[in-house]
């Protein structure tokens, strides 16, 4: 006996589950994307301790903020960093991507100006010159992904803010060094434009008096993009801890590996956290900030929350 095959009936049943494997990868897709919006509002503050100041120093405590990337609107961001104040630092650093829109301006003061009231040094990123362009955001996934090649058409007002920032007593560390004392110990900083867009110049450490390196001292170096290269001469030229920003922690990740790409060439595992940078013979305390917020065009964090850090800087043994 020969059996017939009825093909209308299997290619109904084919069409069928092909629809529902569809739709079942387009709500996977949609639950995945709407939890990495949540994800973007769930603001924390790492604590770390670091034993980099002279022995018999007190205690220093840093908060560290990087990539705020604000837009106008963003009510819980600006609240949440009010709030950071109640912790009283001793000194903030702030390491750049302060803007993600032109208009941002007034709602980042407006955030920081709880914080402006303790001493601070900050360095520029590229999202403090130049607003992100809309492009796909799985472009962000590619390692390879450059430098950028911004147009005037894209710069932000980034004079207002850094004019804001001066008048509250924070230092601009643009390819500076500098010099001041806190809590009875003189800290010595120096700053880069950022890497990203190679304008980075190191100028080498504040210069003071010939007898000036006998007292207590730490040395702190700042960058935005925390490029190797800028690691090495930084970490080459003595510093004692460096602070950076940039890599948004990954920004996508995968729970159990973590980061897929740093949007630089460092090393994906120390694309957040407090690790430590190995160079010529020296080891350095390396901070790496994943950031309070995201370009306006890749509105999504995953296994990736925002974060501002407080290191408490305490004497070595």
């Amino acid at each position: 006996m020969v059996e017939h095959t009825n093909f209308s009936s299997a290619f109904g049943r084919a069409t069928g589950t092909a629809a529902l494997l569809a739709g079942g990868a387009v709500a996977a897709g949609a639950a995945v994307l709407g939890y990495g919006l949540y994800e973007t509002q769930k603001f924390g503050l790492r604590r770390e301790t670091v034993k980099v100041l002279p022995r018999g120093a007190g205690d220093i405590r840093v908060l560290h903020l990087s990539d705020i990337h604000m837009i106008p609107g963003q009510a819980l961001k600006r609240h949440w960093l009010h709030r950071l104040a109640e912790e009283r630092p001793d000194y903030v650093i702030n390491t750049g991507d302060n803007l993600s829109h032109r208009d941002g301006v007034p709602a980042l003061i407006d955030a920081l100006t709880p914080l402006m009231q303790f001493p601070g040094a900050f360095v520029p990123g590229s999202n403090c010159y130049y607003a992100p362009r809309l492009k796909n955001p799985l472009r962000y996934l590619s390692a390879g992904s450059g430098t950028p090649n911004p147009s005037s058409r894209d710069k932000l007002p980034f004079e207002e803010m850094h004019r804001a920032f001066g008048s509250a007593g924070w230092v601009n560390m643009t390819n500076r060094a500098y010099s001041t004392v806190l809590n009875g110990i003189r800290l010595d900083l120096t700053g880069v434009d950022d890497p990203h867009l190679e304008r980075d110049q190191f100028a080498g450490w504040p210069q003071g008096s010939v007898t000036g390196y006998q007292a207590p001292h730490v040395r702190i170096a700042l960058t935005h993009a925390p490029y190797q290269r800028v690691l090495d001469q930084l970490t080459e030229a003595g510093a004692d801890i460096i602070f950076a920003g940039h890599t948004h922690g990954g920004q996508v990740c995968i729970p159990g590996y973590g980061a897929l790409v740093s949007n630089c060439d460092l090393p994906t595992w120390r694309a957040r956290g407090l690790t430590e940078w190995e160079y010529a013979g020296r080891t350095v305390p390396l901070n790496v900030s994943a950031g309070l917020g995201h370009s306006r065009f890749a509105p999504f964090r995953i296994a990736c929350p925002p974060e501002a850090v407080l290191l408490t800087l305490t004497a070595r043994d």
